[in-house]
């Protein structure tokens, strides 16, 4: 199904009502035979590959963190030893439909492997493809240990060992229905059997009770937040910021900004995996100009402003990247749950 990259407001709604509520409901018919689709498909067995298969994946569409937490696990895993690779599917990309890619992150642009593929490609090797079984003998050819899925908790190509569900505490899954009338891939109950553990970014009233939901169901609890870097949030702290993002909630990444201290005098929302044009730049430039403020975006929408580089006006304030970290509250717990993981697929592969 073909879906705008605006994701319909009535959808983050918990309970709608008026002309929203008449929406969803319209759509209703058609969202249950899209969620029993999904559904049906996640049921189908995948191909086995020698190496772990961890994915992070995520309920609903538009953004979760599953990126900067599929970065914090590679992460984990490259200081315990391992070599992981991500597989990443380069939504929106040329990549996304040919042969898997190996992910150049200073020679690609966004549009040729994927925003997300640029910024994970950073932190471990990176191939970007749909067809997620040859990336992955690809990789375990090259020398890779474990694999990581960025997205694929729907994709039933490659069986996975690990399954992470990435929620946004405050967004959680919306209206609980199913596209198109609601954000759900398939309903939750049919999505949280197949999740090995819930992980719950930030704080929030729809996290909570999604937090309930997980417990009924005996699935592990992985509490997360995103923050900014210490020293950058001490340079921006009390400083006035014009921010702009094109991601799932940019809400977030302006609330990360407040709670920094950064004084944001403007805030502007393009839709996820946007492209910008020179005019986008050339107006951002202005308004931050105007209001005597830095120019702040976040990595993703960083990644997707280079081929605009040349038309960046070195004498307004250029557009700054502010990285975030996905910090996960209890360590050791993950740690055990990430080794736990990793040691059954191995005892399988051994049989």
């Amino acid at each position: 199904m073909s879906l705008s990259r605006q994701s319909p407001s009535f959808w983050w709604q918990h309970k709608p009502r008026g002309f929203s509520r008449l929406a969803a409901a319209g759509l209703a018919p058609i969202a249950t035979a899209y969620g029993s689709a999904v559904a049906y498909r996640m049921r189908k067995p995948g191909a086995r590959s020698p190496l772990p298969v961890l994915c992070v994946g995520n309920f609903v569409v538009g953004g979760a963190g599953k990126t900067p937490m599929a970065m914090a696990l590679a992460e984990r895993l490259i200081a315990a030893g391992e070599n992981p690779w991500f597989l990443s599917r380069g939504y929106g990309s040329v990549a996304e439909h040919g042969p898997p890619v190996a992910v150049d992150p200073d020679g690609h642009l966004a549009q040729d492997v994927g925003d997300e593929a640029l910024l994970l490609a950073r932190v471990a090797p990176t191939l970007v493809s749909a067809d997620r079984v040859a990336a992955a003998k690809i990789a375990a050819a090259a020398g890779a240990s474990i694999l990581i899925l960025d997205d694929g908790l729907q994709n039933p190509s490659l069986q996975k060992d690990l399954k992470l569900a990435v929620v946004d505490a405050a967004a959680g899954v919306g209206n609980g229905l199913c596209l198109p009338a609601g954000p759900l891939r398939a309903a939750l109950p049919a999505q949280m059997r197949f999740a090995s553990a819930l992980v719950i970014v930030g704080n929030g009233a729809q996290g909570a009770a999604l937090a309930e939901y997980a417990r009924r169901a005996s699935r592990p609890i992985v509490r997360a937040h995103l923050s900014i870097a210490a020293d950058l949030a001490a340079e921006l702290a009390g400083r006035p910021v014009y921010a702009f993002a094109g991601i799932g909630h940019p809400e977030k990444f302006f609330a990360s900004l407040m709670d920094i201290g950064a004084q944001i005098v403007g805030a502007v929302r393009f839709p996820d995996h946007y492209a910008y044009r020179r005019a986008d730049i050339s107006d951002l430039q202005r308004a931050a100009k105007a209001r005597h403020a830095q120019l702040v975006t976040t990595e993703k929408d960083f990644v997707r402003l280079r081929p605009l580089r040349d038309f960046v006006d070195p004498a307004s304030p250029e557009p700054t990247p502010i990285p975030v970290a996905m910090r996960i509250s209890d360590a050791g717990a993950f740690d055990r749950l990430l080794e736990t993981a990793v040691r059954t697929a191995r005892s399988k592969q051994s049989e």
